[in-house]
C-alpha cells in the first residue's frame, strides 16, 4: 500500500541553514522509489495557521518511506532543516478504496 511524507514548513528561523538543506536534500531520491506530488507550489490555507509550504512525496510502501527518510544521505541533510525551519513532517499510509470525508 502506498504511503506518503509530507513535510510542512511554517517559517524559516535560518535561511543558511535552509540553503544547506536544499543543496543536501536532493541527493537522498537516489536509489529510493519516490515521486514528488506537490513541492512547494502556490496553496491555500483553508485552516489553521498559515503556512511558508508544504511537500507531498508518494512511496510504494510505509517501509519505503521510513528507508529514505532514515537513509544516511537524507540523515546528513535533516539537521539543517531542523535549524533552518520550525517544521512539521509526518508519513501517512495510502488508502486502496475511497475514503468518505
Amino acid at each position: 500500500m502506498s504511503a506518503y511524507a509530507v513535510i510542512i514548513r511554517d517559517r524559516t528561523v535560518d535561511a543558511g541553514e535552509l540553503e544547506l538543506y536544499k543543496q543536501k536534500a536532493p541527493a537522498a531520491r537516489e536509489g529510493h522509489d519516490l515521486t514528488p506530488l506537490a513541492f512547494y507550489g502556490a496553496f491555500e490555507v483553508l485552516e489553521g495557521e498559515s503556512i511558508e509550504g508544504a511537500v507531498i512525496l508518494r512511496f510504494p510502501s510505509m517501509e519505503a518511506a521510513r528507508a529514505w527518510y532514515n537513509s544516511p544521505t537524507y540523515r546528513e541533510a535533516l539537521p539543517h532543516r531542523l535549524r533552518g525551519t520550525q517544521s512539521r513532517a509526518f508519513f501517512i499510509e495510502g488508502t486502496d478504496t475511497e475514503a468518505a470525508i
